[in-house]
């Protein structure tokens, strides 16, 4: 049976009287009568359609905006009406205290982050795009950054997908070619059998078979469960060759006695290190079969794979292998691979549609890897380790991963995946093997770090110019700045930052996930000491220079515009500003939008002329605050987001451990 389609493993299994076959299989040879047991959804294909339609996931992107946009919202409306309910007391102007309500609320509420953080992510598809990974949805990017658990198919992914020889085992001093030899004799290339095709691709010499003709040959067959030459050497001498299961060479084989021994054991060896054995038996002078050795066939592994876990695990994420082969030959392949012995037989795990124990869910999460596994087994895995708090990547390519991958938190198909597969993957890769995904990984990363920053700035800007309106309403009785400025800083503000999609950032070597304390906390404090740097600025103009209203509100939208656009390059970095070097397409957005706000400020369109000495004032003022608010930063830093030591960071500062949301 070729269960392919069912289990992803492309080597056909044997199926004896009381066994089942599943629907979706296709027999390779032989013939029996069945009963049928379960139809449709029953079925273990019908299992599969069913969990691809059940698999629904709400990405953490969506999680943070929601949250940030939450706090930022709960706040405005908090403020909003403690300035309405002061403004009514006090007997203002009706009319102008709800346009300024109005106004606050719109610009609390940060409408372009969710663009912003979406640009940030397209611009990233497209950098990965070059690295032979498609993205087909953008959110994957950032839940690739937090990978923590990255479920790998192995035959393909970790392993070529390719039959090969191993070293044969001979008897009575054969050569291990003439064994070799002996078994591509008995094979037929036309047959496009997997098994023949690797034992002639085993012969060194291409050239070898010339020399014998192949007078007649009998195909594999399930009753002998063996193939069988008659070929004439190049002395004109006739002989026949056989191959086939192990045991029914032996069975034919007239020196039996004398070798059954050292030919079980090495069965026995072959087993246990996860080979498939194949027998190869000649006629001697009299016609007698002989056994003259038992060649060992693997999938072996891919030349980058072992250097690429290596890699991935000092990245902090963990491979575990799914395989839908023998556990014998999951172990030997993680041995190979140097991905731990401790596989789990996934014919032991529930069902998926039922809670795991404490136990079951701990092995599953210690495990280095999964044997025998179906496609709900697959779905199980990934459900458990996701309620185990990791966020799981899980690879395929058939229809059978269909489920899995739509249920990850990142579902990744390789190259030459199924088109189901493409279909319920996020990700979909151009080039085999891993490294292209640890590639990935490592751009996501990057991204995230955008989106950070982007976050943190966001958050800190919203909160200086929410505080500081509302604590001028209610203390001073004063609006420092009218609705038209704060729909210019709106603009210029947002616009320009669409250039951190290009910023320079370094990523981390562990997975990046929203810490939503840090994030808030550190943007918080960066948004408490903004209001502090303008209300000093307020009381230099209003009680010290003595400047009349409106020219007070020019320089306030003047100070709020170059501090804020200042801000975002201290969110950018998690050290010292002076870090990370900005990228140039920032710094020229950046300066050019602040530019454009110093000449409305200067020559006053919509505001009264502020003039040029005291525009330099302000820029003045608002750096000597960057200055002073750097070192702020780093404190909250260390206060909301401790490290461990020897911990390793984007910016050569220590490293957060990383938290779900």
């Amino acid at each position: 049976m070729d269960q392919s389609a069912l289990t992803g493993e492309s080597l056909p299994v044997e199926r004896k009287p009381g066994d089942a076959v599943f629907s979706g299989s296709i027999i390779r040879r032989g013939e029996s009568s069945a009963m049928v047991y379960a139809t449709g959804a029953n079925t273990y294909f019908g299992k599969t359609a069913e969990l691809v339609q059940d698999a629904h996931t709400v990405s953490h992107f969506q999680k943070a905006v929601l949250k940030i946009g939450n706090y930022l919202i709960m706040l405005a409306v908090l403020l909003v009406a403690t300035s309405v309910a002061v403004a009514v007391f006090r007997g203002d102007p009706i009319l102008t205290t709800l346009q300024f309500a109005l106004v606050l609320t719109v610009a609390a509420i940060p409408v372009a982050m969710p663009t912003v953080l979406s640009v940030t992510m397209a611009v990233g598809a497209r950098l990965l795009a070059k690295k032979q990974a498609i993205v087909s949805r953008l959110v994957a990017i950032e839940e690739l950054a937090g990978v923590d658990v990255l479920c790998a198919d192995k035959t393909g992914t970790l392993t070529q997908n390719k039959l090969t020889l191993g070293d044969p085992f001979s008897v009575n001093n054969v050569s291990a070619e003439q064994v070799i030899l002996d078994a591509a004799l008995a094979s037929r290339a036309d047959d496009k059998d997997t098994i023949d095709l690797a034992v002639l691709g085993g012969l060194k010499d291409d050239k070898a078979l010339k020399d014998y003709q192949v007078k007649h040959f009998q195909p594999f067959d399930p009753v002998h469960k063996r193939t069988e030459a008659t070929v004439k050497g190049a002395d004109g001498k006739q002989f026949k060759l056989t191959k086939g299961a192990p045991q029914v060479i032996l069975a034919l084989a007239a020196n039996a006695d004398e070798i059954k021994s050292a030919v079980d054991k090495a069965v026995n060896d072959f087993a246990a290190s996860g080979f498939r054995s194949l027998g190869v038996a000649r006629t001697d002078e009299a016609g007698k079969w002989m056994l003259v050795g038992i060649l060992p066939l693997f999938d072996p592994p891919r030349e980058d794979a072992k250097a690429t876990i290596a890699t991935a695990l000092a990245m902090g994420v963990k491979i575990k292998m799914v395989t839908g082969d023998a556990l014998a030959i999951a172990k030997e392949t993680a041995k190979k691979l140097d991905m731990g012995a401790n596989i789990l037989d996934a014919s032991s795990l529930d069902d998926s549609k039922k809670e795991e124990s404490t136990e079951v869910a701990e092995s599953i999460e210690t495990a280095d890897g999964f044997a025998q596994v179906f496609p709900e087994h697959k779905f199980h895995i990934v459900d458990v380790l996701q309620k185990r708090g990791h966020i799981v990547g899980m690879t395929g390519d058939g229809v059978n991963d269909a489920p899995a991958l739509k249920k990850a938190d990142c579902g990744i198909a390789v190259s030459d995946a199924t088109d189901a597969a493409r279909a319920a993957a996020a990700i979909v890769l151009m080039t085999p093997g891993l490294t292209v995904i640890i590639d990935a990984i490592k751009e996501s990363r990057k991204i995230f770090q955008r989106m950070n920053s982007y976050a943190i700035y966001r958050i800190a800007e919203t909160l200086r110019v929410l505080l500081f309106m509302t604590l001028s309403i209610l203390i001073f009785n004063f609006y420092p700045v009218t609705a038209v400025m704060i729909v210019m800083l709106a603009l210029l503000n947002d616009g320009a930052i669409l250039s951190i999609a290009y910023d320079n950032v370094h990523y981390k070597d562990q997975p990046e996930t929203w810490n939503m304390r840090m994030v808030l906390g550190v943007a918080t404090v960066l948004g408490l000491v903004g209001p502090i740097a303008a209300f000093g600025l307020f009381f230099l103009g209003d009680r010290v220079y003595h400047l009349d209203h409106p020219h007070l509100q020019t320089m306030m939208y003047l100070m709020l515009s170059v501090a804020g656009h200042l801000t975002i390059f201290q969110t950018r970095t998690r050290g010292p500003f002076w870090s990370i070097r900005p990228a140039w397409v920032l710094w020229i957005a950046v300066l050019g939008t602040q530019i454009v706000a110093t000449l409305i400020a200067v020559y006053g369109l919509f505001m009264t002329p502020l003039g040029w000495g005291w525009a330099g004032f302000v820029w003045g003022y608002a750096l000597l605050w960057f200055l002073v608010t750097d070192p702020v930063k780093l404190l909250a830093y260390r206060l909301l987001d401790p490290v461990k030591a020897g911990a390793k960071v984007p910016n050569s500062k220590l490293s957060p451990n990383p938290k779900r949301i």
